[in-house]
C-alpha cells in the first residue's frame, strides 16, 4: 500500500495496514468449517491473497464518520467473501485454470466443487449480513442482482441494434462497480455518514470500479512493460474495450479485424494482432474512457469534506488511471 499513498498520509497508511489486518484475521475466522473439502476450497482464494481493494475502500469511506463502529470491519468482510465468491463462479464459466498464480478451484477440484464452494462463501457472507440490519441486507441484495444481471449480460452479448460499446461499459458497471460501489456504501453507512455522503461514496467507488476494469482492458494488451504475459483477453477471444473499438473502426484493416473477432490461439497470429493493435487508434479512444470514468470518480469527492481519506481516494483514482501491474 506504501506505492498508493504519499508520504504526507503516513499516519492513515499505518491505520490502513491495521485495518486491513483485522479485516483478513477475520475473513480467515468466517471461512472455517468442520467439513473438511469446504474448508480446503473456501480457503483456496483467501490463501493466494489478492489486492483487498474493496476492504480498502470499505475503511476509507468509514473515515467519514467513525471508522471505530463495530459494523466496519463486517461489512468489508461481508464484500470481500462476495468478490471472491463470484471468482469461483467466473472462474467455472470462463474455463480458467489460473487465479492469482495458483491452480484455479475448478482446474482442481472440478466445475461442482468451484460453483458450490462459491456458494459457501455467499452463504457466510449472508450470515454475517444478518447482523448488521435490513438495510445492510438490502444493499447486499441490490449488489448481487446487478452482479448476476451483469453476467447474463456478459454471457449473452449485445442483442438487436445494442451498441457493443455501450453493453460492454454497462456490464462493467454491474459486475465491477456495483461491489466496488457498495464497498463504499457499507464503509460510510457502519460509521454514520450522512445518507446523501453516502451516496456520493458509493457512486466513486462505481466509477472507480469501472475505471479500474478499464485500465485492465489497456493492460492486457500493454502488459509486456509490467512483465506479465500479454494478449491473455485475445487468446480467449474476450472483446475488450480497445477491441471493440478496433472493430467499430471503418478503417480498420480486414486482417486485424478477422483476427480480433475470433479467439487467437496460434502464437504467430496472437502477435501479430498485438502488435497491430497496440499502434491503432482504439487503444487512445478506450484511454479516454478510462480516464473520463477517473475523472467522473474525482467529481464524486469534490463534495466530501477535506481529509486524508478524501486525500487517499484521490491518489487511488490516479493510481487505478495511471497504473502499469
Amino acid at each position: 500500500m506504501s506505492v498508493l499513498f504519499p508520504e504526507e498520509l503516513a499516519a492513515l497508511e499505518d491505520e490502513m495496514f491495521a485495518g486491513l489486518a483485522a479485516i483478513e484475521d477475520r475473513l480467515r475466522e468466517e471461512i472455517k468449517s468442520d467439513y473438511e473439502l469446504a474448508d480446503i476450497t473456501a480457503r483456496h482464494l483467501v490463501e493466494a491473497g489478492g489486492k483487498r481493494f474493496r476492504p480498502l475502500l470499505v475503511l476509507l469511506a468509514s473515515h467519514f464518520g467513525d471508522p471505530k463502529s463495530e459494523g466496519v470491519v463486517p461489512s468489508a468482510v461481508v464484500v470481500e467473501l462476495t468478490h471472491l465468491a463470484t471468482l469461483y463462479h467466473d472462474d467455472v464459466m470462463d474455463e480458467a485454470e489460473v487465479r492469482r498464480g495458483a491452480e484455479s478451484a475448478n482446474s482442481r477440484w472440478g466445475n461442482t466443487v468451484a460453483i458450490l464452494s462459491g456458494d459457501f462463501l455467499f452463504a457466510r457472507s449472508s450470515k454475517l449480513l444478518a447482523d448488521l440490519g435490513p438495510e445492510a441486507v438490502r444493499v447486499q441484495a441490490e449488489t448481487f442482482e446487478r452482479l448476476v444481471i451483469g453476467q447474463l449480460r456478459e454471457s449473452v452479448g449485445p442483442q438487436g441494434d445494442e451498441d457493443p460499446i455501450v453493453h460492454h461499459l454497462e456490464v462493467l458497471a454491474d459486475k465491477t462497480g456495483s461491489l466496488i460501489a457498495a464497498a463504499g456504501r457499507y464503509g460510510a453507512m457502519m460509521s454514520g455518514v450522512s445518507p446523501e455522503l453516502t451516496d456520493r461514496i458509493a457512486d466513486f467507488g462505481e466509477s472507480i470500479g469501472i475505471a479500474f476494469q478499464l485500465s485492465d482492458d489497456l493492460l492486457d494488451i500493454e502488459s509486456e512493460v509490467s512483465g506479465k504475459t500479454p494478449g491473455k483477453d485475445l487468446r480467449e477471444g474476450i472483446r475488450t474495450l480497445p477491441v471493440l473499438f478496433a472493430l467499430a473502426d471503418p478503417d480498420t484493416p480486414p486482417r486485424l479485424r478477422e483476427l480480433l473477432s475470433r479467439a487467437i490461439t496460434d502464437d504467430a497470429e496472437h502477435a501479430e494482432a498485438l502488435a497491430a493493435l497496440r499502434v491503432h487508434p482504439a487503444m487512445d479512444q478506450a484511454r479516454e474512457v478510462l480516464e473520463q470514468w477517473a475523472d467522473r470518480a474525482r467529481e464524486r469527492l469534490t463534495a466530501l469534506p477535506d481529509c486524508d481519506a478524501k486525500s487517499a481516494m484521490v491518489t487511488l483514482v490516479d493510481s487505478v488511471a495511471y497504473r502499469t501491474v
